[in-house]
């Protein structure tokens, strides 16, 4: 009676487990709808000015994907090729400093460009004034793709601000860059191909991990109507 008593402890631990984690899922899938519905509040919302750095300090991941807009001048001759794989194909992000009117720098991602269309002269460099809207990204410090920036070899592989401000001699520049909007017209670098796609996969597990505890609850009440098993000889 006691080794079933032990086993059927068991047996209640092993459930309880597995209605655990199916309630963790869904708060998982609580938190990742609302996390959903909150970047695309954000997505519809209208451009305001990308911050300046009194609020730098402030920034969190709950700020990313917020539309902003900046005003500045393009630095020529500093665009930072960084890979990239889009809809379009295999390529680089064309990522250009862009000086406010207040002084401080902000890294622009001004968007795609293939990779046999890697030369300066392929692409456009707005010249004076020029108004950015696009979405705010946090910087990607250290690489992306298990592989990591060689910026001594002008290998980037992620949009780190800090590294790649380090090696145009900026100083110091915003811990964040905009991802530009698409133009009207068709030149490169070709803006607005930011994905922003969350895989929300938790209902399916909360409801996998019911159905084993569904399933053990089954089989361990059968197995207990079943009585101990008769001994032999």
């Amino acid at each position: 009676m006691l080794h079933r008593l032990a086993l059927l402890t068991g047996a209640l631990a092993i459930f309880l487990g597995f209605c655990a984690l199916g309630v963790w899922q869904v708060q998982r899938l609580a938190w990742k709808t609302d996390l959903i519905a909150r970047v695309e509040a954000r997505l519809a919302a209208a451009p305001v000015p990308a911050p300046g750095p009194a609020d730098w300090a402030g920034l969190s991941p709950a700020d990313e994907y917020r539309r902003v807009s900046a005003r500045g001048r393009y630095a020529e001759g500093a665009d930072t090729l960084v890979k990239a794989v889009t809809s379009r194909g295999p390529g680089f992000w064309v990522i250009t400093p862009l000086t406010t009117p207040d002084g401080w720098t902000l890294l622009i991602n001004r968007g795609f460009v293939p990779e046999d269309k890697r030369a300066e002269a392929d692409r456009l460099l707005p010249h004076g004034p020029v108004s950015v809207s696009g979405l705010l990204r946090l910087s990607q410090p250290g690489g992306a793709f298990l592989r990591s920036n060689r910026p001594e070899a002008g290998r980037w592989y992620s949009r780190d601000t800090a590294a790649i401000a380090a090696t145009l001699g900026l100083g110091k520049v915003a811990p964040y860059f905009i991802d530009a909007d698409a133009r009207a017209d068709a030149r490169l670098p070709i803006g607005g191909l930011t994905v922003v796609s969350f895989r929300n996969s938790h209902l399916g597990y909360a409801l996998t991990w019911f159905a084993l505890a569904a399933l053990w609850a089954l089989w361990l009440g059968w197995l207990w109507r079943r009585g101990p098993a008769p001994r032999g000889d």
